[in-house]
Formats: structure tokens, C-alpha cells, sequence
């Protein structure tokens, strides 16, 4: 009877260890995407050539050579390869789609709203920022 009790409270106690495992876990996974975002967030706001594409897509140019006209072949596409690896992050599961919305959906919204700049980005590669903005229309 002792050792059936004993093996009882083992059984108990191992599954607390299990459940608090669990929950360090969880709280580290959302520590490390928190890395993830500030890391991302510095990245984007911080370079000054991304800054230059920013201000280039917010103004009123809206045709491919315009923009071209006013940052350089290697701005944009360090612009648009910021926005490729986001969309890995997101497709490996690092970034959730919410995270991705709130820190960088105005300028997802920026490429997405200029069609020249969606046929370079299908033009040249970039699969999957392309799939990230069409999930981004579909209201994926």
C-alpha cells in the first residue's frame, strides 16, 4: 500500500515537473519572438538607405522608374529583401501573421498598393514576400 502511494505521488509530481516544463517553454518562445521583433524593428527603422525607400514609397511617386530615379537599384532591393526574410520568418513559424501586421503591415500596404512594384517583386524573386502579400489581400 506505501509503495502504491508513493508511486502515486511520483506520478504527481512528475507531472508537475512535466506542466512547468511546459510553461518555461512557453514563456522562453515568447521571449526569443520578442527578440525576433525588436531585432527586426531595429533593422527596419534604424538603416538609413531602408529609411530612403520608406520615404521614396510614402511620397507620390507611384511608377517603378520614378521611384528608381530616387533610390538606388541595391536601396530597393536590400528594401525588398528585409520583406523576403520576414515572409521566411513567418512561413517557419518564427513570426505570427499579427506580429508581422502591426510592425511592418503599412509598408506591406505600400508595396501592395503600387502594381509596378508587385511585377518587380514577382519579376525578380522574391516568392515569397509575393506570397506574403497576397495572403496579406486574401486576409490571411
Amino acid at each position: 500500500m506505501i509503495l502504491s502511494v508513493l508511486a502515486d505521488i511520483f506520478t504527481i509530481i512528475g507531472g508537475l515537473a512535466v506542466l512547468l516544463g511546459l510553461l518555461q517553454y512557453r514563456s522562453n518562445s515568447r521571449l526569443e519572438r520578442a527578440r525576433w521583433l525588436a531585432s527586426l524593428y531595429d533593422k527596419f527603422y534604424e538603416k538609413v538607405h531602408l529609411k530612403r525607400v520608406r520615404e521614396v514609397l510614402d511620397s507620390k511617386a507611384v511608377a517603378l522608374q520614378e521611384i528608381k530615379q530616387k533610390v538606388s537599384d541595391a536601396e530597393l532591393s536590400d528594401y525588398l529583401n528585409f520583406f523576403e526574410f520576414v515572409a521566411v520568418l513567418k512561413k517557419s513559424g518564427q513570426l505570427k501573421q499579427e506580429e508581422v501586421e502591426d510592425l511592418f503591415g503599412y509598408y506591406l500596404g505600400r508595396l501592395s498598393d503600387k502594381p509596378e512594384i508587385r511585377d518587380y517583386i514577382v519579376r525578380n524573386g522574391y516568392e515569397l514576400l509575393d506570397v506574403l502579400l497576397r495572403d496579406r489581400a486574401k486576409g490571411k
